[in-house]
């Protein structure tokens, strides 16, 4: 019987700025490309959503128990949203900070109990540049703009230092985006296009960081086997060859996995 090739997964889970990570010059389309024909990455970001909300999706894309492939490893990706302030335009979206700790637990929790194997890789939210956001508002709504900013940057930082804890506490490894942006003199504008969203320089310092953190925890792309053969180990005479000794098909008979060389096949 003919077995399956099964990449392992790598999914990335956030808010926006884990949904629009496939845009060009995105963080998630760049892993893609990094883990190309060695992994899937698979994109679960939901614009908008905070740990509270994040923690009702979880039962309904990976139930427990699972009866799938656990994924290889998950990003997480949250705090943007649950910083907003209370009082403010985006107020709905703010999350206490020690329920955002607790929310983070539960949800790393929840992927351990999946797979204990599971590697879990926690990113803090990034920096806000609020003149950034004024400006951003003013565009879109011009004298209707709201005259008080809806995220602060302090603000964010005490929920990025939560997540950095909240790692260090449960022994995972964590991405310090608001810190690692900052250290870049004219971060503002450089990484941020909207004070709060990333431009494609902004995408490509996650992409670099959640590479580094990866590639530390032994899931390095370039040590990860192709799912199937190079075409330089393919024999033009007989192909099947390399197919049988990848376990392309346990029987032997490629025409039965590969039906787009058996068709080929003379």
């Amino acid at each position: 019987m003919a077995m399956a090739v099964v990449r392992p997964q790598i999914v990335l889970l956030g808010d926006s700025i884990t949904e629009q990570s496939f845009r060009r010059g995105g963080w998630g389309a760049a892993l893609a490309d990094s883990y190309s024909r060695k992994a899937d990455i698979v994109v679960r970001g939901y614009g908008g959503y905070n740990t509270r909300w994040a923690l009702l999706l979880l039962h309904h894309l990976w139930p427990i128990p699972f009866a799938g492939t656990a994924p290889a490893a998950v990003t997480i990706f949250f705090g943007a949203n649950d910083a907003a302030l209370l009082g403010r335009q985006s107020e709905k979206q703010h999350v206490p900070l020690p329920e955002y700790k607790h929310n983070l637990r539960q949800i790393v929790s929840h992927f351990k109990q999946m797979s204990p194997s599971i590697l879990v890789l926690l990113i803090a939210p990034p920096p806000v540049d609020e003149d950034g956001r004024e400006q951003y508002a003013k565009s879109l709504y011009g004298d209707k703009a709201r005259k008080l900013p809806e995220r602060t940057n302090e603000v964010t930082g005490t929920y990025a230092r939560q997540c950095v804890e909240l790692a260090q506490e449960m022994q995972i490894p964590c991405i310090d985006v608001w810190t690692v942006m900052q250290q870049t003199e004219g971060w503002q504008k450089l990484f941020l296009r909207d004070g709060l969203h990333l431009t494609e320089e902004g995408n490509a310092v996650v992409h670099s960081e959640v590479l580094r953190a990866l590639n530390g925890a032994g899931l390095a792309a370039e040590e990860m086997q192709l799912d199937f053969p190079h075409h330089s180990a393919i024999d033009g005479a007989h192909p099947e060859k390399a197919f049988q000794s990848q376990g392309c098909s346990s029987s032997g008979n490629v025409d039965a996995f590969c039906p787009e060389i058996a068709s080929n096949h003379i």
